[in-house]
C-alpha cells in the first residue's frame, strides 16, 4: 500500500507541475492582445520600410547621380549595423530598468526574454515585438543624421560615427523620454519621437556638416538633384510608414492610434500644401522639391505632439511647419552659412523641435491625458522647453566630440579628387550608367 501511495504521489507531482506552469503561461498570455499585436507586427514593417526603401529613395533622389549609390548605402548600412548593436545591447539600455540616466544590460542579446513576457511600456504586446518596434526607430534615426553630410563623408567615418552616435546620443535619449529616464519622470511629452529622434538627429547632421565644412561647388556650382522622381516616391513611402511610426506609438489597435494616425495625415498635407503655397507667392512657381519638404515637415513636427492632440490640431501644426522649416531652409541656413546637404536641420531639426513645444501648447487631457496651455495648463510649455535644451544641448556636444574622435582613427571627409569623382566610384567602385 506504502509503495502504490508513493508511485500515486509521484504520479500526481507532474500532473499538478504541468497543471501550474499551464495556468500560469495561460495567465501571462492572457496580457497579450491578438489585436494589438496584429497591428504592431504592421506597424514595425511600416516603420523599417521608412528607413529602406523610404529614405534611401527620398535622400537618394535629392543628391547628384554620382552619389545616388553610396548615399544609398548608407541607409543600408543603418539597417544592418543598429539592429545587431540594438539586439546586442540597445534594447537593454534603452528600456530595461527604470535608472533616471541609464537602463540596464539584463536583456543582453535578449537574455531572459520569453515568449510571454512583455515590456511595462508595452503590457499588450509580446516584449520581443515591442523591441523590434522600436528599433526601427533607432534604424532610422542614425540613417536621418547622414543627410547633413551627403556627398563628402568617408563611408569608413559613417560607421564609425554611426555607432558611435547610436551608443552616446540615441541611448541615452531614448531611455531619458520613452524609457522611464528623468525626462519622463518630469512629464516631456514626446509621441512617437520630436526629441529622440527629429531634433537629435537634425542637431547631430548640424553640426557634421559644421565640423566637415562646405561641399566643393558650393553656392557657386550646380548642386541640383539627380532625380527628383525617386525623392518623391521616397516621400510617399515615408507617408505611409509614418501611420506606424506615429500610430504604432499608441502600442495597440485602440482609439488614440486612430487619432494619431489622421493628425499625422492631416499635418502632412498641410505642410505639403503651405510650403509650396510660400514659393507660389515668392517664385510664382510651387516646386516639387518644395511640397515634398513641406509634407516631411508636417510629419516631422506632428511627430511628438500627434498622440496627445485632436486631428485638426493636425492642420494648425502642419501649416506652422510647412512655414517655419521653410524659413529655416532658406533664411537661417543661409544666415548662418552652413552646408547642411539635405536639409535634415532644417525640417527634422526645427520640425521636431517646434513640435514638441506645440505638444506643451495643444496637448487634449481627453486624448492623451495631459493637458497643454490651452487647457490652462501652461507648466507644460515649460516642461517641453527643458525636454528642447536638454535634448538640443546633449546631441550637439556628444555628436562634436565623436566626430573630433572618430577623426582621430579615419578622415572624415574624402578627399577633394575623390568628392569631385562622386563617391559611389571612390568608395563602392560602382556607379549609376
Amino acid at each position: 500500500m506504502a509503495g502504490l501511495l508513493r508511485r500515486a504521489a509521484c504520479i500526481a507531482a507532474p500532473i499538478g507541475f504541468v497543471s501550474v506552469t499551464t495556468s500560469s503561461a495561460q495567465a501571462a498570455a492572457s496580457e497579450i492582445n491578438a489585436a494589438d499585436t496584429a497591428w504592431m507586427i504592421v506597424a514595425t514593417a511600416l516603420v523599417l520600410m521608412m528607413t529602406i526603401p523610404g529614405l534611401a529613395l527620398f535622400y537618394s533622389g535629392m543628391v547628384r547621380k554620382k552619389n545616388v549609390l553610396a548615399t544609398m548605402a548608407q541607409s543600408l548600412a543603418a539597417v544592418a549595423l543598429i539592429s545587431i548593436l540594438w539586439v546586442a545591447f540597445g534594447y537593454s539600455l534603452c528600456f530595461v530598468g527604470d535608472g533616471p540616466w541609464i537602463g540596464t544590460l539584463d536583456r543582453w542579446f535578449l537574455a531572459g526574454m520569453t515568449l510571454d513576457s512583455v515590456n511595462p511600456a508595452a503590457k499588450t504586446i509580446p516584449e520581443a515585438l515591442f523591441m523590434l518596434y522600436q528599433m526601427t526607430f533607432a534604424i532610422i534615426t542614425v540613417a536621418l543624421v547622414a543627410g547633413s553630410v551627403a556627398d563628402r563623408m568617408r563611408f569608413s567615418a559613417y560607421l564609425l560615427f554611426s555607432v558611435a552616435w547610436f551608443i552616446f546620443v540615441y541611448i541615452p535619449l531614448a531611455h531619458w523620454v520613452w524609457g522611464g529616464g528623468f525626462l519622463n519622470s518630469m512629464g516631456v511629452l514626446d509621441f512617437a519621437g520630436g526629441l529622440v529622434v527629429h531634433l537629435s538627429a537634425g542637431t547631430g547632421g548640424l553640426v557634421a556638416a559644421k565640423v566637415m565644412g562646405r561641399r566643393h561647388g558650393y553656392g557657386s556650382e550646380n548642386l541640383s538633384p539627380f532625380d527628383l522622381s525617386l525623392a518623391v516616391m521616397g516621400t510617399g513611402l515615408l507617408w505611409v510608414g509614418w501611420f506606424g511610426f506615429n500610430g504604432g506609438s499608441a502600442g495597440g489597435a485602440n482609439s488614440r492610434a486612430v487619432m494619431a494616425i489622421i493628425a499625422t495625415h492631416l499635418a502632412a498635407c498641410a505642410g505639403a500644401l503651405t510650403w509650396g503655397a510660400i514659393e507660389w507667392s515668392t517664385r510664382r512657381k510651387p516646386s516639387v522639391l518644395g511640397m515634398i519638404s513641406g509634407a516631411v515637415a508636417g510629419l516631422g513636427t506632428i511627430t511628438p505632439a500627434s498622440g496627445f492632440v485632436a486631428p485638426w490640431h493636425g492642420i494648425v501644426i502642419g501649416i506652422i511647419a510647412g512655414a517655419i522649416c521653410y524659413w529655416a531652409c532658406t533664411w537661417l541656413k543661409h544666415r548662418f552659412d552652413y552646408d547642411d546637404s539635405l536639409d535634415v536641420f532644417g525640417v527634422h531639426g526645427i520640425g521636431g523641435l517646434t513640435g514638441t513645444l506645440l505638444a506643451g501648447v495643444f496637448a487634449t487631457s481627453a486624448i492623451g491625458g495631459t493637458a497643454g496651455l490651452f487647457e490652462g495648463h501652461p507648466q507644460q510649455l515649460l516642461i517641453q522647453f527643458y525636454g528642447v535644451a536638454v535634448t538640443f544641448v546633449w546631441s550637439a556636444g556628444v555628436s562634436f566630440i565623436l566626430l573630433k574622435l572618430v577623426g582621430l582613427f579615419v578622415p572624415l571627409r574624402v578627399s577633394r579628387e575623390q568628392e569631385l569623382e562622386g563617391l559611389d566610384i571612390s568608395q563602392h567602385g560602382e556607379a549609376l550608367q
